[in-house]
């Protein structure tokens, strides 16, 4: 029985301290982004996805369909 008054406080100091490491964690701004990490791994930063035609204005897809084909579309 004795041991609960150990047990009691120990719980309480560690549930402060873990209260206190969320609020550090949220004043310094660690869940802001929370999805750019995950999708980083999708994306190749040295690949160029767009370019726009000065003739036209219009965007045009680098890596796509060829001329005259829907990407939506099914061959």
């Amino acid at each position: 029985m004795s041991i609960i008054f150990f047990l009691i406080p120990l719980g309480l100091l560690l549930l402060a301290i873990a209260v206190g490491a969320f609020i550090w964690a949220v004043n310094n701004d660690q869940f802001d982004d929370l999805d750019r990490a995950g999708q980083s791994i999708l994306f190749d930063d040295d690949e160029v996805r767009v370019e726009s035609s000065p003739d036209d204005g219009s965007a045009r897809d680098s890596g796509g369909a060829p001329e005259g084909h829907d990407d939506d579309e099914l061959p």
